[in-house]
């Protein structure tokens, strides 16, 4: 028999969308229904993206730094890397974060069906449970927050065990010896950099002429001549053209501005060149909901889709597919739900890259100005001029200020180095409350830190930097 259920609200999909999503529906007195394959909240990012991926970069920056101590005087040997116990350890990490959302899931009384959900139309969802049962719900309105799954390419061999995607190289089974990274964006460069720590050679391919596309080369430089120490290549401007299943393994064929270039042989193939939407076999042709031709869900200010009664967040509803964006509209889509007048605005949504050094960056940046022919100004602090950074051994990186000339308005802010994931969030405050420079520079930072970066790069504007000197560029 199929169980038949009503809640005001059901919640489809329990990543950092959805649970936050069922949280504050709850927290506001709705009745809901969080609905998710996994047996407690957290999705992609928490079992098989984002905290899995840090813990490991977290450990291969251990590693890089352990070598790099031997210049300031202290050797610690080579490091021997148990490769069961630290898989053991980053699975605890995943437990423990997604067993706490569970109890934050109860203390809030979030009904919970672990299953996957299809729409029968506007008001009813099927879910087929993961135990064998069945259930229909019905609801008042509903949250579409399905999340995204790993591309592929054609021309790479399906079901191969030696072709990997973001989620099975982070399961850590083995390192190979030799390994192919297709993509130079961040999940192709944060896997490299995990990788290449535990002694892959690594080889990364990207088909445009830059790494991390999109990004200001400025905060892109410090990242790539970085890389290029610890990999066998970057390989830019380069596509792959065939990928052939062999006895010794994946012989791969490339072709570049050149031309064809000679194949090689590989261990493994990690496939990084982005992500999709999931939003197909969800039922959706049974209700009023758009779908753009990328697959994405078209969605209003309050993310409602073309169905009154059905809200979309997250990765199926558009770029970017980032969690904390995710999170926030998962918060307006309920505030709006609950009759409130919250709308998706976001001046500045940051982005980081966690790498080493890390990339981060929020609001306007100097590649999208010049894009839409837009005049700015640009004030960077080289990390060179940072008595902290000299103290860390790290003075390669760079903080940059995108700024209106004429109101001297904080427009973007770019960050390239260690603990720059941290540091944006100064940036992101600052152009979401509109600050002229002026106000950056005259905060007081604490002294020696890296954070003292951004108000000196404020300073730097106005040709008043104590540590770096440059006149102030007139008009």
């Amino acid at each position: 028999m199929t169980a038949r259920e009503s809640t005001d609200l059901v919640v489809l999909g329990a990543g950092p969308g959805g649970y936050a999503a069922a949280f504050l529906a709850a927290d506001l007195g709705l009745p809901v229904c969080l609905v998710d394959p996994e047996p407690n909240p957290g999705g992609v990012c928490l079992y098989r993206g984002c905290m899995p991926s840090k813990a490991l970069l977290h450990v291969a920056r251990l590693l890089r730094e352990t070598d790099e101590a031997s210049e300031w005087g202290v050797d610690f040997g080579k490091p021997r890397v148990d490769l069961e116990r630290l898989r053991r350890w980053k699975d605890e990490v995943v437990g423990k974060l997604t067993g706490g959302l569970g109890v934050l899931r109860n203390k809030r009384k979030v009904a919970f069906i672990q299953g996957r959900g299809r729409f029968l139309d506007a008001g009813r969802l099927f879910v087929e449970e993961a135990g064998g049962g069945e259930r229909i719900l019905e609801f008042r309105h509903a949250v579409i927050a399905t999340g995204s799954r790993p591309s592929t390419l054609p021309m790479v061999p399906p079901g191969s065990d030696r072709v990997l995607d973001s989620t099975s190289a982070l399961a850590l089974d083995s390192v190979p010896r030799r390994l192919l990274v297709i993509g130079g964006g961040y999940i192709g460069l944060e896997i490299s950099s995990v990788y290449a720590a535990l002694g892959s050679q690594v080889t990364v391919v990207e088909m445009t002429d830059a790494l991390l596309p999109g990004v200001d080369p400025d905060l892109v430089r410090p990242l790539e001549q970085r890389l290029r120490a610890q990999v066998e290549g970057i390989h830019l401007d380069t596509r792959v053209t065939q990928v052939e299943e062999r006895t010794r393994g994946l012989r791969v064929t490339f072709e570049g501005k050149a031309g064809k270039a000679p194949a090689k042989t590989y261990d493994r193939v990690l496939v990084a060149v982005g992500r999709q939407p999931n939003t197909a076999d969800l039922g959706l042709e049974t209700t009023r909901v758009q779908v753009d031709d990328a697959g994405f869900i078209r969605v209003d200010p309050q993310r409602r889709t073309a169905e009154p009664s059905l809200y979309a967040i997250g990765d199926v509803a558009g770029q970017p597919m980032l969690a904390h964006k995710a999170s926030h509209e998962g918060r307006v889509a309920v505030e709006a739900i609950a009759g409130g007048a919250a709308t998706f605005d976001p001046r500045a949504i940051p982005a980081v890259v966690f790498t080493d050094p890390e990339i981060a960056w929020c609001g306007l940046t100097e590649g999208e100005a010049r894009a839409a022919a837009r005049r700015v100004a640009v004030a960077r602090f080289p990390w060179a001029a940072s008595g902290r950074a000299a103290t860390l051994g790290r003075a390669d990186g760079v903080t940059k200020l995108v700024l209106d000339p004429d109101s001297e308005r904080i427009l973007g802010v770019g960050i390239a180095g260690p603990g720059a994931g941290e540091l944006i969030a100064e940036g992101v405050l600052a152009v979401e409350m509109a600050a002229q420079v002026s106000d950056l520079k005259l905060c007081i930072h604490p002294h020696p830190t890296l954070s003292e970066t951004l108000m000196e790069a404020g300073e730097v504007f106005f040709g008043q930097s104590t540590h770096f000197h440059r006149a102030r560029r007139t008009r």
